[in-house]
């Protein structure tokens, strides 16, 4: 399979035994699809800026002593091509790409723009892990049936995703509509952690990891976190996550769950600064170290 030039690699590595599709473990792939974002729009930029951000990411990880680009090797594939393609049609070829990735016994990690992209890496993922559960980070819980007259909506994406059987972890949601609110009160399977709960409940990661399954997927939309940490997204929320708490929490997950994939959305690069891409690369590199710990 082809991969991008060095000058184009995720952390622009340049040893191809770290970076060839058929040496690496860890694949990224870009799904620059934007189409029903509804506040700021440019998330179609993000998956290349955050590529080019990681270049400038220290190869060396201080917390966990190692290179860990060399644990497993990092492919960075081209970016999926969107031409003609919107709502199902996007997503399939979504679903396609990351199930060549499973089928290649690769680990699949989807750096999108809008939310949307997640129905088809999950979609792709739960025909694997037919017990798939998804872990989400988030300021909205996604949960309109449709929004704006579109089932594809970003802000329908986790509704599509339970409506196919996968359960739901929410953590850090503060923006949502009465009728969110109302099907999470009446589900079983999607268990939403409020940030004002996270705010004044000490044992709230721990709470959280009992909601999960064995399986499970981790998609970060970057609003989760607080505008602070990061600042340019497509619709910002105060009030959310932190940078230590956040991996901390993630840190346990992928210790105490097999996690099959993950993605980092909703990126809107903002002119004259880069600490949202930035950062969005590092947390990109560090989950991958957590990963490199497991046997």
């Amino acid at each position: 399979m082809k991969y991008y030039n060095h000058k184009k690699n995720f952390l622009a590595i340049t040893e191809d035994e770290f970076c060839s599709y058929k040496s690496s473990k860890y694949v990224i792939q870009s799904a620059p699809y934007e189409y029903t974002s509804s506040y700021l729009s440019g998330s179609d930029k993000g998956p290349e800026a955050i590529i080019k951000a990681s270049q400038f990411v220290e190869l060396y990880d201080e917390e966990l002593d190692q290179e860990t680009y060399k644990l497993g090797g990092i492919c960075t594939l081209p970016p999926m091509d969107f031409k003609n393609k919107v709502d199902e049609k996007a997503v399939k070829l979504i679903e396609k790409e990351t199930k060549k990735l499973l089928d290649d016994k690769k680990f699949p990690i989807t750096i999108g723009a809008e939310h949307t992209i997640s129905f088809g890496t999950v979609r792709a993922v739960k025909e694997k892990y037919n017990d798939v559960c998804v872990l989400q980070i988030d300021a909205h819980s996604d949960l309109r049936e449709s929004y704006q007259n579109n089932p594809y909506s970003h802000a329908s994406v986790m509704y599509r995703i339970q409506e196919i059987g996968v359960p739901l972890t929410q953590i850090g949601i503060r923006a949502q509509c009465i009728e969110e609110s109302n099907l999470i009160k009446s589900s079983k399977h999607i268990h939403t952690f409020y940030a004002h709960e996270v705010r004044n409940n000490p044992n709230w990661m721990s709470d959280a990891i009992k909601t999960l399954g064995k399986n499970v997927y981790i998609s970060i939309d970057a609003d989760g976190f607080d505008p602070s940490v990061v600042p340019a997204v497509g619709t910002a929320e105060p009030n959310g996550l932190f940078w230590n708490e956040t991996v901390s929490f993630l840190k346990q997950v992928i210790a105490s769950k097999n996690i099959v994939g993950f993605d980092v959305v909703e990126i809107a690069p903002a002119k004259g600064s880069i600490l949202s891409e930035y950062t969005m690369a590092k947390l990109v590199y560090r989950l991958i170290g957590y990963l490199s710990l497991k046997k």
